[in-house]
């Protein structure tokens, strides 16, 4: 099929609004977030689910496009953003029932081009951009406040905003990424932000995400997730069920994980909750602590996010859509 076409495509999802679906909490999703009380999940064909009781009940937000959509966040009850395929920036001011698109595919191969001048590396990127057309996705984002963020993804692309998101700056230039390794996770902890990603990249700002250096991994494979934890240190976690602790030193190995790549983290009531890609759960280890196994009471299925509840309970998404594991299955976890 022609690079035309295929682009034609993806525009055409781009402006489509996401259909209402009779059961939109069972489709596939991948993004979960919570505020107070409204917690807010993203998946396939643009969906956004809205709740209010922790995941009870859901309802399907008005979202102006139908490309899937891969991660979401809160800064506020009523600030949040959500990213996607087709390079989707999308925004909402009324804690998550509308959203409106900030920037797609089509602005960022704009702002390749744009920033490309007098740079040859970014100029080859912006001139594959533009040749692929706009499909990139973004994989991960993170909002400092209501003005600062940025949101990362396929091919190295990393992009930072100062007012909200009415415009944005490509950053590709300075991520210490010359060969466009794809960023997966990131990780902030203050000002201090980590991009994780391809073949063992991981990268470190210390001017909140302005400007980052390579760091060197303990790991070449790719890292999926990546996340602040609570005793300060810091997460990557990725092929092969492999987790590492950065200590604000160096990398330390956390055991305990079967070889299966670990997909999805969140931060839960006694510690940091890992999840791998064939759906075991794990309470994560610290140094020479292990990781102990959650004993599920369903049949394990692929996690892609998961956000713990006010009373302890966990909500997961994946391909079964967005379930529950309640806070008794969690301290039921077997060493």
């Amino acid at each position: 099929m022609s690079t035309v076409n295929s682009a034609a495509r993806v525009a055409d999802v781009l402006d489509r609004p996401a259909a209402q679906d009779r059961q939109p909490a069972s489709r596939v999703m991948l993004g979960l977030d919570r505020h107070g009380k409204r917690t807010l999940a993203v998946g396939e064909r643009g969906l956004v689910l809205v709740s209010d009781d922790d995941g009870k009940a859901w309802r399907q937000a008005r979202v102006p496009v139908s490309v899937t959509l891969t991660a979401v966040r809160f800064v506020t009850p009523d600030l949040a953003w959500a990213i996607g395929h087709g390079g989707v920036v999308l925004h909402t001011e009324d804690g998550g029932a509308t959203w409106r698109r900030q920037l797609d595919g089509r602005g960022i191969i704009r702002l390749l081009e744009s920033a490309a001048r007098g740079n040859e590396a970014l100029a080859a990127t912006a001139r594959q951009f533009a040749a692929d057309g706009p499909d990139k996705p973004l994989l991960d984002l993170h909002f400092y406040d209501a003005k600062r963020g940025i949101v990362a993804g396929a091919y190295g692309l990393v992009l930072r905003t100062e007012d909200g998101g009415a415009t944005w700056q490509v950053l590709n230039g300075a991520t210490d990424n010359p060969d466009g390794l794809h960023v997966y996770a990131i990780a902030v902890r203050g000002e201090e932000t980590w991009l994780a990603g391809e073949q063992g990249y991981i990268a470190r700002s210390l001017d909140g995400g302005r400007a980052f250096t390579r760091v060197q991994a303990p790991y070449r494979g790719t890292w999926f997730t990546a996340r602040a934890l609570p005793d300060g240190g810091l997460l990557f976690a990725g092929l092969r069920g492999n987790a590492w602790r950065w200590n604000g030193q160096g990398f330390e190995q956390l055991a305990g994980y079967a070889p299966v790549s670990l997909a999805a983290s969140a931060t839960a009531p006694g510690g940091v909750l890992l999840a791998d890609q064939a759906g075991h759960l794990y309470r994560a280890g610290t140094g020479q602590q292990p990781a102990r196994m959650v004993r599920l009471t369903t049949p394990p299925s692929p996690i892609a996010a998961m956000v713990a509840t006010a009373g302890g309970d966990v909500l997961v998404a994946g391909v079964r859509g967005v379930s529950r594991i309640s806070a008794t299955v969690l301290e039921g976890g077997a060493p």
